[in-house]
């Protein structure tokens, strides 16, 4: 509510007042049939506000203004996009639960209105879609609430009253038409008129995610490789199976492979994104199991068919593990199968240049022992098929581990 005291000519004190239905009708005195014509002003979704006048000790009601703030024509369909991606929307306003519900239903919330009150401690998301009546201080507390749930929450608002929520929020947003204080608390501000650009960041963000994703799992994927078969190596030979030389060399190959991730393309996932850093490491390491499994039988062809004295055999595990990373970089940047997607351009380039360089390194004997094209021929062959059969290993263990 707000009012205004002034002096008629003569004299007299007069009083105004405008606010809410509720409050006004409690303080002045109404005509017979004025709370429905609120009631009916709001059940329409307009936002009323009632007005009364006279002196500082008898108000009386002067009339309604009903004020027409419809939602964009885009909003029901944002509402539907946000939710077929895992997100839940909620609306909070300081309107009427009339008002409220009146909107929301056009715009596809049709679930149930919060009662007035204080909001509960244990609100879950799916209890309410509309919060009525709200002060500001109840959507930073709304906001808190489903934090302290374990909630991700975004918070969209544009007045200052939204600023204690937008600051609190993990992701404030500002639209493109909000107060300089909602736009400072917020974390990101809409540019556009519309509410278009949440739908893009939250894509934006979970391609982001899925690389950053991709690229820790291939790095758990090939560290456990390395490790375990430097030590069944030592174990089985005596001696180290790769010399410092073949590891620098396979570090900075596989470096250039990994950064070419960054421009990959990537299916955001269809569902909100969470780090469980122990199962991504489980599935790392299942990844890494795999390939060691084929490196130790290149080797053992290698040693027991071939009879390839140390040093050969330290060339030989030089391109299966150059090799065997190609197919799990291939099979580790898809969810589903390894041929659902098409790789980008730059990883396909990074693929065949560090194919390349490993192979004519091992043909030719440059810092290593030379092997018969033959046999690098044969290894790479058997890596592309050996691809196909991790990638039916992954898809069980990456459903059941949910790494999406």
């Amino acid at each position: 509510m707000s009012e205004a005291t002034f002096d008629l000519a003569g004299g007299a004190v007069q009083r105004v007042v405008k606010g809410a239905p509720a409050v006004i009708l409690a303080i002045a005195a109404p005509p017979p049939g004025a709370a429905k014509i609120a009631t009916d002003l709001e059940g329409q979704g307009f936002r009323v506000l009632a007005v009364a006048s006279g002196t500082p000790g008898a108000l009386k009601l002067a009339g309604f203004i009903a004020l027409s703030d419809p939602p964009r024509a885009d909003s029901a369909a944002l509402v539907t996009q946000l939710r077929a991606m895992g997100v839940r929307t909620l609306m909070a306003t300081g309107d009427s639960a009339l008002t409220a519900a009146s909107v929301a239903h056009a715009v596809g919330l049709d679930g149930a209105v919060c009662p007035p009150g204080a909001i509960p401690e244990t609100l879950r998301p799916e209890t309410y879609a509309v919060f009525a009546g709200v002060l500001p201080e109840d959507k930073f507390k709304l906001v808190q609430i489903l934090q302290k749930s374990g909630h991700t929450v975004g918070m969209c608002g544009d007045g200052a009253n939204d600023a204690p929520a937008l600051r609190q929020a993990q992701m404030g947003i500002a639209v493109s038409t909000a107060t300089d204080v909602a736009k400072s608390a917020a974390g990101m501000v809409l540019t556009s008129a519309g509410l278009a650009g949440i739908l893009a960041a939250i894509k934006e963000g979970r391609i982001t995610f899925q690389r950053i994703q991709t690229y820790t799992l291939n790095s758990i994927t090939s560290k456990i490789l390395q490790v375990m078969l430097l030590t069944v190596g030592l174990l089985v030979t005596g001696q180290a199976i790769l010399t410092p030389m073949l590891m620098v060399i396979i570090m900075i190959t596989g470096d250039f492979l990994g950064m070419s991730l960054t421009t990959d393309h990537v299916r955001p996932s269809a569902t909100p994104n969470a780090w469980r850093i122990g199962r991504l490491t489980l599935a790392g390491a299942i990844m890494g199991v795999g390939s060691l499994v084929f490196c130790c039988m290149v080797l053992g062809v290698g040693d027991f068919v071939r009879g390839y004295d140390i040093d050969r055999l330290r060339t030989l595990a030089f391109v299966a593990i150059v090799f065997v990373k190609q197919a799990t970089t291939y099979t580790n940047r898809e969810r589903r199968h390894l041929w659902s997607s098409r790789p980008s351009a730059w990883l396909v380039a990074s693929s065949v240049a560090d194919v390349t360089i490993a192979s004519t390194l091992a043909i030719a004997g440059i810092a290593m022992t030379a092997l018969p094209i033959a046999v690098v021929a044969q290894t790479l062959g058997a890596a592309a098929v050996f691809a196909f059969v991790l990638d039916a290993v992954k898809l069980p263990a990456f459903r059941r581990l949910g790494i999406q």
